[in-house]
């Protein structure tokens, strides 16, 4: 079963063309119905005290600059979807960015959303963490930096056992049917989760079920991060999407300790889907 309804998140970024262009594309292989979706950020009101040094129209301005913003992402949006040919709808929800992607997104089958840009000056609600940990559905991130010239032709998933990553294979099942070639790989599996004898086999033999041959490998490295050798592997083999599960531990162990999502999150140098 392939993806019939796709929601993407566009803001202000100069990133947002980019995530309208892939998921357009993506909408079109699979005849799915995209829906665009801008939340509008509340305008800021500051403390009371500071309340009457205002200039005159304040509140005025960011509300018209809000709606040009949204009228701006509305036309990328349109200008894309109709350029691929698909069905579409346009929403757009004044409220915090998180709150409004969740609440949508609990009604489709794949969200699309940006990689945070360090240097991007709108609140994006701490997106895409936020929606990774509250959607409950499969969120596919599109890198900032560079361009998507494919998504899906060579798909490397990230494999640990975890039910994170189960979910994520499962949820990208119609991108990786659709690959030229699959890789699976599994970093430093020993003692780690249920892999088994032979770490990749049964999710090899899964996949073969699904008629997909997939190409699988363990490592055991220990000079490097398991998230630099992840996209250090992905590079060298031309990857195009990577599938992994995120957060397989709590995010406050991964703030504190570090992990791997929070790190494919940040480096990430093409399009990620994860599952929580």
């Amino acid at each position: 079963m392939g993806f019939k309804d796709i929601l993407v998140h566009v803001d202000e970024a100069k990133a947002s063309q980019k995530r309208i262009r892939v998921s357009a594309e993506l909408a079109a292989r699979h005849d799915a119905h995209l829906i665009g979706l801008h939340p509008i950020p509340k305008p800021v009101v500051p403390a009371l005290e500071d309340f009457a040094r205002l200039p005159p129209g304040y509140m005025e301005d960011q509300i018209a600059y809000a709606a040009g913003v949204a009228d701006s992402a509305k036309a990328c949006f349109v200008e894309e979807a109709e350029k691929a040919g698909i069905q579409f709808e346009w929403r757009q929800q004044e409220g915090h960015p998180g709150d409004v992607v969740r609440t949508h997104a609990r009604y489709c089958d794949l969200l699309v959303l940006g990689q945070r840009d360090p240097d991007a000056s709108h609140n994006d609600g701490n997106l895409p963490v936020s929606a990774l940990l509250s959607v409950g559905r499969p969120v596919l991130i599109i890198p900032y930096a560079g361009d998507v010239e494919s998504l899906g032709a060579r798909v490397m998933v990230g494999w640990d056992s975890s039910s994170q990553a189960t979910r994520a294979v499962h949820d990208a099942l119609p991108l990786i049917a659709e690959a030229g070639h699959v890789d699976i790989i599994a970093v430093n599996p020993e003692g780690v989760g249920d892999h088994g004898a032979i770490p990749c086999a049964d999710i090899s033999l899964h996949l073969a079920r699904h008629g997909i041959d997939a190409e699988a490998q363990s490592i055991v490295v220990t000079d490097i991060g398991v998230a630099d050798i992840l996209l250090s592997r992905a590079a060298d083999k031309g990857v195009d999407l990577f599938v992994m599960g995120a957060y397989g531990h709590s995010r406050w162990r991964e703030l504190v300790l570090g992990g791997v999502t929070a790190e494919m999150l940040e480096h990430m140098t093409m399009p990620v889907l994860m599952a929580h």
